[in-house]
């Protein structure tokens, strides 16, 4: 989800859009609660330990940090403030220091799943509670128990529900009628549409917001990814075998409303595919760098011509409900442009430069940065660079007498190593890659 509404952020904003965007923080809720007790700690502390390890993980995505970041625990104030309206309107009711929404009094709930009130209550599967009014009625705000976090309100100690959190922060930050609302598709019921029916019920009718995105599970095996059936895994754990990098280039091969079903080979195949577009930069770059300019200018004019139709693609993709997957194909297509024209004439040209700025833009609309590989800080320690100098030579010479035994053993030896050679027109190269693997 965070992958995908970045991507869906920096295309607006690569569209001249000014974005203001908001992503906040549930840091007092039962399963935090819970979590704390078996972690013998305290649950504020336990929320604020997962913000920061969550920022930790968005750097390695290359997630931009949201405008805003608030916390339900920083806006209690202005949820009571809601909560005290919607009871006064009988929207809303108190019993014994509980404060529920009453559904049946707002005429559109379910419009965003499009569930009917007759049949929530016939496949309800919440607890019963017969203090309730309606079965599907959701709490608001939360009596105290003993040894929990709470504030004081007009009902008493207690504090708020899940959901009337993004509406105070909501509110607050992009005020009523705002552009878009995201998240997983899990939230749509019931956390969205308590979300719209507290809010509007607040805003006495008033649009909540215009739009509303939501992102396919991933899964594994077909089968939705989640603790309860234990085939769930972190993106810490991922980082021990694959670049955020490549995680973030997987995750944006397939439409955002599309279920990604995970797999080890997948992530394998995206790291390819990533190197295959960073290498496109790296030769286009070197050409850049040689002495000499292009002679063809047919070349010259395909290439621009190349430039120009894979912006046009890209941005039809995108602008095609956000198709990441699509707009791989115009980044592709003008690499193998690229990588066709160092082949045939690898002078410097401003073709070139253009072609390569537009591929450089383009992937780093989705995110991905082409100019730095997932290579170890060892590939920049000048005596393993002149080594390797000499290393090459020595396989060129047995190249030049055919021995060509031991040109394999060199090339094979080292890419035991994690050394990979290239042979390429212009002589061999080198680079060292991470080891993948996987589990």
């Amino acid at each position: 989800m965070f992958v995908v509404f970045d991507m869906i952020r920096r295309y607006f904003m690569y569209k001249g859009y000014d974005v203001r965007y908001v992503q906040n923080f549930t840091d007092v809720d039962d399963k935090i609660i819970q979590r704390g007790k078996v972690e013998e700690m305290d649950p504020l502390a336990l929320g604020q330990k997962y913000i920061d390890e969550y920022f930790k993980d968005a750097e390695a995505l290359n997630l931009l940090p949201a405008t805003i970041h608030p916390k339900a625990t920083e806006h209690i104030t202005e949820m009571i403030e809601i909560i005290k309206e919607l009871v006064s309107t009988g929207l809303a009711y108190e019993v014994d220091g509980d404060v529920y929404f009453a559904v049946d009094k707002f005429p559109n709930y379910g419009k965003l799943s499009g569930r009917t009130l007759e049949d929530m209550k016939a496949g309800a599967r919440v607890e019963v509670d017969e203090r309730k009014h309606f079965p599907m009625d959701f709490a608001l705000w939360k009596k105290a128990k003993p040894e929990e976090p709470s504030w004081e309100s007009p009902w008493g100690k207690g504090r708020p529900g899940w959901h009337i959190e993004c509406t105070a922060m909501s509110l607050k930050y992009l005020g009523a009628g705002f552009d878009i609302h995201g998240g997983g598709e899990d939230l749509v019921f019931p956390h969205h549409e308590n979300e719209i029916a507290q809010t509007e019920g607040y805003l006495n009718g008033q649009t909540f917001a215009h739009y509303w995105m939501h992102n396919a599970f991933l899964t594994i095996n077909q089968e939705k990814m989640s603790k309860s059936l234990g085939n769930f895994f972190t993106i810490r754990e991922l980082l021990s075998n694959f670049s955020g990098q490549v995680i973030r280039f997987y995750l944006l091969g397939t439409h955002y409303r599309n279920p990604l079903d995970f797999n080890d080979q997948n992530l394998v195949m995206a790291q390819k595919g990533l190197e295959r577009l960073q290498t496109s930069i790296r030769l286009a770059q070197e050409a850049l760098e040689r002495e000499g300019s292009a002679t063809d200018e047919r070349i010259e004019t395909e290439l621009l011509k190349a430039a120009k139709e894979a912006r046009e693609a890209f941005e039809k993709a995108m602008d095609d409900d956000f198709n990441s997957a699509l707009a791989y194909a115009a980044l592709f297509e003008l690499a193998k442009t690229i990588n066709g024209y160092v082949q045939e004439s690898p002078a410097p040209s401003e073709a070139l430069a253009e072609a390569r700025k537009t591929l450089l833009e383009l992937a780093g609309v989705l995110g991905i940065d082409l100019l730095h590989s997932d290579q170890v800080p060892a590939a920049n320690d000048e005596m393993l660079k002149q080594v390797m100098e000499v290393v090459l030579q020595i396989r060129s010479r047995s190249r030049q007498k055919k021995d060509w035994e031991m040109a394999d053993f060199i090339r094979d030896a080292l890419k035991d190593k994690g050394i990979i050679i290239e042979d390429t027109p212009q002589g061999a190269r080198w680079q060292i890659k991470k080891e993948l693997t996987s589990s």
